[in-house]
């Protein structure tokens, strides 16, 4: 903080040669002793003394006080405070700027008067000063970054000031790095080649731009005469923002091959934090002489006959050299540095040379060798090679042999079926399943994929032989029927249907099959259809029945309707049973009341089911009240037997059948129980069958 002291009053001396003016009673001096104050004190405030003295003692009585420094983000709002103590009134408070090595006033305000900003400042519109004389700016821009002076007018005390630094941050654009549009870069060069060129805009303040190499910072190092140096350029936009960039130079190794670089910058953001953004990464196209070659099969699986075969010749320079191949000292044609061989054979095998010629280094042995080795099978051989006819029960033998590179194994299969693994396959006592196709394959474990094979057909020659007979089913007499009778035999046998029909013959696999459509009459129904099957060898036969379908599903539904009447009637019983029990145990409540006896005697084939009254004992009913004895006529409902099997209900005429049960009238009053009930009155039923239901 600047310190400025305007008046001072040293008592009765006049040793202090400054600024001394005569007066009747003190004389006025700018007193060492008010400097000594601010060395005492510290320089943060600026004091005003007053005219009140004691001994050689200088009495401070106001002050003025800022925050040293303000920081704030590229358009934001800052604030600024300015604080003093002065017991005399304070008459104004102004804000400057340090504006080209000059005071210029931006805003000020008198104790209770209004704030007002002055014209033709970088502040002007975006500048106001509160109650508290704290000064505010929007929008802050870098230019902004001043120095601002609060300065106090205290009256007869004078006046005081103190210096507040505004500082304004705005974070820089994500650097571009970018190389260079000009050739490789040849290793051995005397000068220094560009690298890479790392630029980032819009940044306050001025960040910095640093160089990585493998993710290792390199020294910077500005003087071109080193083998690694950066040329670095600043440019402070019209904005106040700062655009950096930096050039990458330097005299690349061999070991610079494969290396990545990048370029990060360093800014700085509010409360002294350092933040960092880094570029995308460049590698260096970089050429350097060949020192060593290698010559190598690209081939994961051993080689074989009939595969693409690719060596691949390079060495440890760039770019490559010329390469030339040769076979068993004969040239062949590659290219770029790459052998292909298509559908080799066994009398590709041999030893294969490449050689490289770099002109940058002449000296160098370069090249490489092969010896290819490709595996064979020779193609499997049986004995004997022609289709093979026996007759049932007799003996057949192959032999199959083949030779091949490595060892290798040889098998008889029929199918998925493995016969034999030596090579010779025998079979005793040959039968119709016999017949077919063997194959004999040959292999070579050790070459994936290596294999070769051959195949022979046996045919079984013999008086034909029917499958089982399968039983075919109608469901009614009259209704067509389709039998399929299978026969082996060979020659094919011919096929005979007794009685006939409509018939197609198809052959599946080794056996030849018959279909016949034909009506079912009550003959076949009776005695089957017979298939009869015949060739040079001789003939067989069976007989196929023909029966009706089982009508599951038909009795299953006639089961379900039965059950369910069973069901029905056994908690019907069990309702009447609950009745009689309630009645017998004088739980009813009509059961001391008016009993009428229930007319006696057995119902034949039945048990009361339900019980009836007209609309007008309903109602009564429903009310608690007593109907009459014409309006209680019961009317009862009981179970007959029909036909043997089926339960029929039956009920008053004016019912409709229901399901395969059939309602048919019952006398007025009937007994109803499984024992001898006790006399009931109807009412009483009839109220209680009410209530139950």
């Amino acid at each position: 903080m600047r310190v400025r002291f305007y008046e001072c009053y040293y008592y009765r001396y006049q040793t202090l040669p400054f600024a001394q003016v005569n007066s009747s009673q003190d004389t006025w001096h700018s007193s060492r002793h008010c400097s000594t104050w601010s060395a005492v004190h510290g320089s943060n405030d600026s004091r005003t003394v007053s005219r009140r003295f004691q001994g050689d003692i200088c009495i401070v009585a106001a002050s003025v006080k800022v925050a040293p420094k303000v920081e704030v983000l590229k358009g934001e709002t800052a604030k600024l405070p300015c604080t003093y103590t002065d017991p005399s009134s304070i008459t104004l408070v102004e804000w400057y700027i340090e504006d080209q090595g000059s005071r210029k006033r931006v805003a000020f305000r008198s104790q209770g008067g209004k704030a007002e900003s002055d014209e033709g400042t970088p502040l002007t519109g975006r500048v106001t000063i509160g109650d508290d004389f704290t000064l505010t700016i929007s929008s802050t821009q870098p230019t902004d970054e001043l120095a601002f002076y609060c300065q106090v007018t205290a009256g007869l005390a004078g006046i005081a000031d103190a210096t507040t630094l505004l500082k304004v941050f705005f974070a820089p654009e994500k650097p571009e790095l970018t190389r260079p549009s000009s050739q490789a870069i040849s290793v051995g060069e005397t000068t220094s080649s560009e690298i890479g060129t790392c630029v980032t805009m819009n940044g306050h303040p001025q960040p910095r731009i640093i160089w990585f190499k493998d993710d290792q910072p390199l020294p910077e190092f500005k003087d071109r005469k080193e083998k690694t140096f950066m040329i670095p350029s600043v440019v402070k936009e019209a904005s106040g923002l700062y655009t950096i960039k930096s050039t990458l130079y330097m005299q690349p190794t061999k070991a610079d091959k494969d290396s990545v670089f990048q370029c990060t910058v360093e800014y700085s953001m509010p409360g002294d934090m350092i933040k960092e953004k880094k570029s995308d990464t460049i590698t260096i196209n970089l050429n350097y002489p060949s020192e060593k070659a290698t010559f190598s099969l690209l081939n994961a699986d051993q080689v074989k006959e009939g595969d693409t075969v690719k060596m691949k010749c390079e060495t440890d320079g760039n770019p490559q050299p010329e390469i030339d191949f040769t076979k068993d000292g004969k040239d062949i044609t590659g290219q770029g540095g790459l052998l292909t061989l298509k559908s080799v054979k066994r009398t590709d095998a041999g030893e294969y040379k490449c050689t490289a010629t770099d002109f940058d280094n002449l000296d160098a042995d370069l090249g490489g060798k092969i010896t290819l080795i490709v595996h064979y099978i020779d193609p499997v051989n049986v004995i004997p090679a022609e289709p093979q006819v026996a007759m049932l029960g007799d003996k057949v033998e192959w032999q199959c042999k083949t030779k091949a590179s490595a060892p290798h194994t040889v098998q008889w299969k029929k199918g998925s079926d493995v016969l034999s693994q030596d090579g010779t396959l025998s079979i005793q006592d040959v039968s119709y399943d016999k017949a077919g196709e063997y194959m004999c394959v040959g292999a070579v474990p050790s070459v994936p994929g290596l294999t070769a094979q051959s195949s022979v057909n046996l045919t079984v020659k013999g008086k034909p032989i029917i499958e089982t007979p399968a039983a075919g089913e109608v469901g009614k007499e009259g209704d067509m029927v389709s039998l399929k009778c299978s026969a082996y035999g060979y020659p094919a046998p011919q096929f005979t249907w007794k009685p006939s029909g409509k018939e197609s013959v198809s052959v599946e696999g080794n056996k030849v099959v018959s279909t016949v459509t034909l009506q079912a009459t009550a003959e076949i129904m009776k005695d089957g259809v017979t298939c009869e099957v015949t060739n040079e060898h001789g003939s067989d036969s069976k007989s196929f029945p023909v029966s009706l379908k089982r009508a599951d599903k038909q009795q299953g539904g006639s089961s379900g309707v039965v059950i369910a009447v069973v069901v029905c009637v056994l908690l019907l019983l069990l309702m009447v049973a609950l009745i009689y029990f309630l009645n017998k145990k004088n739980k009813l409540p009509c059961s001391k009341k008016g009993k009428k006896e229930v007319a006696s005697g057995e119902v034949n084939n039945g048990i009361v089911v339900e019980m009836k009254t007209d609309k007008a004992n309903e109602e009564a009913g429903l009310l608690n009240k007593r109907p009459t004895t014409e309006q209680g006529a019961l009317t009862l409902y009981h179970f007959v037997k029909a036909l043997p099997g089926t339960v029929h209900l039956h009920g008053p005429t004016s019912h409709e059948p229901i399901g395969a049960a059939v309602l048919t009238p019952a006398p007025p009053l009937r007994r109803f129980s499984i024992r001898k009930l006790k006399k009931v009155s109807h009412q009483c039923v009839a109220r209680r069958y009410r209530s139950v239901l």
